[in-house]
């Protein structure tokens, strides 16, 4: 009997930039030139139904003109193709066109194309270099910065899946210029949930200029943009694994994710969420975290921004109940919710624990009692 030990030890440095601004696409093509992708030519653009002409297609010919050898991979829009069929099927079809691991993945769209796409980009050939080229609100708060990535379950949302930093991420704000209003409300969610879980400041921005940023004025959609990236950044450069302050990203997303599922994704993802913090903040006000004048402010915000605040009357309440287990939070059967202290801050329940063990009961009163 022997061992031979493997040394593997190694330090990764996943360092990159997330450009703000507006039209980028010029931005893309100069740091490609500049060296961004190395020596790779071969590109396989990930998109969806809705971007594939707005976008994807008018930078995959840019992408042609300047050299490169351009395949553009489309699926169905919407939540119900971030799945593990559909990532087999976009591998597929970039094994039929020929790539294998001489190329990189972009991934340009919403949430869900850089979801799929960094999780595809992950896994083709062991692993290709991807780049995010951001087209929505939600995406520019939520898929920016952490590498979180992955596609859901009929169980669940986003339970298989892997971390994965991208070579640059852009955030190109003239695209949320075609965004369907509901989309634009819907990305709020997100930036709320930032605002109250870490920047008081930035909550009462958004109460006061909630105008200009459903009109997407220039300098309000700068604003919550850069705030969006340095909130989020400050977390995950704490803990980029989820190993325990990541999880307040999590706020609102306990009963919002199940939300989500269980109303087989007729909400929007940010609707979704703007139920869970009402969930969440209800439930704060109940162990006494927040009073009721701060619940009531995180109620009034989400209203403003034209976000439902309660349960739809088609959605079981038992039933939700029951889909609060599949959150990735769950430890030994027991449900855990992170938590609001006031506004702008989370609450640690003990040093480095930011998510609370809460008994079902606790929960199913929440719930049922959400008006």
């Amino acid at each position: 009997m022997s061992t031979f030990r493997v040394e593997l030890k190694k330090v990764v440095d996943d360092t990159y930039d997330v450009e703000i601004g507006y039209g980028l696409q010029g931005r893309l093509l100069e740091d490609l030139a500049a060296g961004l992708m190395g020596k790779l030519r071969k590109c396989a653009v990930i998109t969806d139904s809705t971007v594939l002409e707005l976008y994807a297609e008018p930078i995959a010919e840019k992408l042609r003109e300047a050299g490169y050898t351009v395949e553009v991979f489309v699926f169905p829009a919407g939540e119900k193709s971030k799945t593990r069929e559909v990532k087999a099927q976009l591998e597929d079809s970039m094994l039929a066109k020929g790539f294998r691991r001489d190329c990189f993945v972009l991934a340009v769209g919403g949430g869900v194309v850089t979801d799929l796409a960094g999780f595809l980009a992950g896994t083709f050939g062991r692993g290709v270099p991807f780049i995010n080229y951001a087209t929505t609100l939600l995406s520019a708060a939520d898929a920016s910065v952490g590498g979180k990535t992955a596609v859901d379950t009929p169980l669940a949302t986003n339970l298989i899946g892997l971390f994965n930093q991208p070579r640059k991420v852009y955030l190109d704000i003239a695209t949320w210029k075609t965004l369907p209003e509901r989309e634009i409300r819907s990305g709020l969610a997100e930036t709320i949930k930032h605002a109250c879980l870490a920047d008081r400041e930035f909550f009462d921005y958004l109460d006061q200029h909630m105008e200009e940023i459903l009109a997407l004025e220039q300098e309000a959609c700068d604003h919550i943009a850069e705030a969006n990236c340095r909130i989020k950044y400050e977390v995950v450069m704490k803990d980029e694994r989820e190993s325990g302050l990541r999880e307040v990203l999590n706020l609102g997303h306990t009963v919002g994710r199940a939300i989500e599922t269980v109303s087989d994704y007729r909400l929007l993802h940010g609707e979704a969420i703007a139920i869970g913090l009402v969930a969440e903040v209800d439930l704060a006000l109940s162990m006494g975290l927040v009073t009721k004048d701060e619940r009531d402010a995180v109620v009034a915000l989400l209203k403003k921004a034209g976000l439902p605040t309660e349960i739809p009357d088609y959605i079981d309440r038992e039933q939700l109940v029951k889909k609060l287990y599949t959150d990735k939070k769950v430890r030994d059967g027991k449900l855990r919710f992170v938590l609001q202290e006031g506004i702008g801050k989370i609450r640690e329940f003990e040093p480095g624990v930011f998510a609370a063990p809460i008994e079902e009961a606790a929960a199913r009163e929440t719930i049922l009692h959400m008006s």
